[in-house]
């Protein structure tokens, strides 16, 4: 059965109608959502904050990394099914959807369960190595400990997100976060406000919310597209079908470890200013996080706007939207950027009433905000050159930024200057970044895009 027929409503053909009209609407859920899960993270900090202190603040905001060296490695693999499904969307091949979204179900029990054991298990040595200060050891092994017992969950919920971006359904995934972040505002008022629970009582309202969002996207999918055989509990797995997930997820998940390690390493140069510094730099985060909403959702659109383009052989459209969607995203994430920094002191004051660490947050904030359109340039086109296969070249972009730029300008930042300017290596990357993306339009595949689209009957396919 044609899943367009039967999901008209929810789902958007990108390879038919005005490209920034469907763009948009592809992205205003995710912007949208976006701004629901800068909520759902803030939430813990927000409240921490006010009932807890600068510490356990600190404590929550050094703890992501740790979570995210396990999730990276199946993001990335969780980014080439949504690549893969988008292409399989755009050629109509709904056998292949089938294989492939087995496959996917299977593949996350698979890598999800040794995962939560393997980062329970490894949680001392990691804080460890990101030199976690004492004040703050107890709290975010606490923390990080809990929040790997909803990993499972974790990694099923965003495979079930990618799917569903992949077939050009995004509407879906802002129900699910509105799901999950009133019930992670609700858990952590009773668990923290009320039941005084700390960091501990923030991080099993997190898990919790989590399992609630995948549950629903599960129900959601096999309500919504009868058609596409998706199960609850793993099957066999579709040999092809996984190869192909590797091949097109593999240098994405390897790119994603290398990344993570180096925002460990970053984090580590944060810890070694202390505790004021590392509450700052997290309460600077949240207010980053929600300046780039824009930069996540385009960048999302970009590559489920060119797989399903690539899938139907439709290079004209592609190469013009692969041209202006990353000038539009840039303006609309600069707009944003402004609106930010000019309520930047009330938006911090909101989180704590710590003195030190109100001024590092402004700090960083000056430091990085004014350049998060440069991050939302790259970002945009890296996702174009994923979403027609370019994965090595989005690798490669992103390995320079990060260890060839970030980290070294950190290091000399942190060693031969003031350390609490630390983030700014951070800008620099993105700067480099986003010239370094630039060069994708003068290369090999975009070429071969673009001599496809001047010879729009021609039905060769692309190396």
């Amino acid at each position: 059965m044609d899943i367009k027929k039967k999901t008209s409503k929810t789902k958007l053909d990108m390879t038919n109608g005005p490209i920034m009209k469907l763009i948009i609407l592809f992205a205003i859920p995710m912007v949208i959502g976006n701004i629901l899960q800068q909520l759902y993270s803030t939430a813990d900090t927000l409240i921490i904050g006010n009932f807890c202190g600068a510490t356990s603040i600190a404590a929550v905001g050094t703890s992501s990394q740790p979570v995210e060296i396990f999730m990276c490695l199946f993001m990335g693999i969780g980014g080439g099914v949504s690549i893969l499904i988008s292409i399989f969307t755009g050629a109509k091949d709904d056998d292949s959807l089938g294989r492939l979204v087995k496959t996917a179900v299977t593949f996350t029990y698979m890598a999800a369960i040794p995962l939560m054991i393997l980062g329970i298990i490894l949680t001392p040595l990691i804080l460890k190595f990101m030199q976690v200060p004492e004040d703050t050891w107890d709290l975010a092994v606490i923390y990080i400990r809990i929040v790997f017992l909803g990993l499972l969950g974790n990694m099923g919920y965003n495979m079930n997100a990618g799917i569903l971006r992949g077939i050009g359904d995004s509407t879906a995934s802002l129900v699910f976060l509105i799901i999950s972040t009133i019930t992670n505002i609700i858990l952590d008022i009773i668990f923290v406000a009320a039941f005084h629970m700390d960091v501990a009582g923030a991080a099993l309202a997190t898990i919790i919310a989590i399992y609630f969002s995948w549950i629903a996207s599960i129900i959601y999918i096999k309500k919504k597209y009868p058609m596409i055989p998706f199960t609850v509990l793993p099957t066999a797995l579709d040999k092809e079908m996984l190869g192909q997930i590797l091949k097109t997820g593999l240098p994405l998940g390897f790119n994603n470890s290398l990344y993570t390690v180096g925002h460990i390493i970053m984090q580590s140069l944060i810890n070694t200013q202390g505790s004021s510094f590392m509450a700052g730099t997290s309460i600077s985060g949240k207010i980053m996080g929600i300046a780039s909403i824009a930069i996540t959702s385009f960048s999302a659109a970009m590559s489920t706007f060119a797989g399903q383009n690539l899938g139907a052989k439709n290079f004209k459209r592609l190469r013009r939207g692969g041209r202006i969607v990353p000038v539009y995203s840039a303006i609309i994430t600069g707009s944003l950027g402004l609106l930010m920094y000019t309520f930047a002191r009330p938006m911090v004051g909101l989180f704590t009433q710590d003195a030190e660490a109100i001024s590092y947050a402004l700090l960083c904030i000056s430091l990085q905000l004014p350049f998060q359109w440069c991050y939302c340039v790259l970002n945009t086109i890296l996702n174009l050159a994923n979403g027609i296969g370019g994965v090595k070249y989005s690798t490669v972009v992103n390995l320079l930024m990060l260890w060839a730029v970030r980290i070294p300008s950190a290091i000399i930042i942190s060693r031969f200057f003031d350390g609490h300017y630390v983030t700014f290596g951070i800008s620099i990357s993105f700067m480099f970044g986003m010239v370094a993306a630039l060069t994708f339009y003068r290369s090999q595949r975009w070429r071969d895009i673009v001599k496809q689209a001047e010879h729009v009957g021609s039905k060769s396919v692309l190396a």
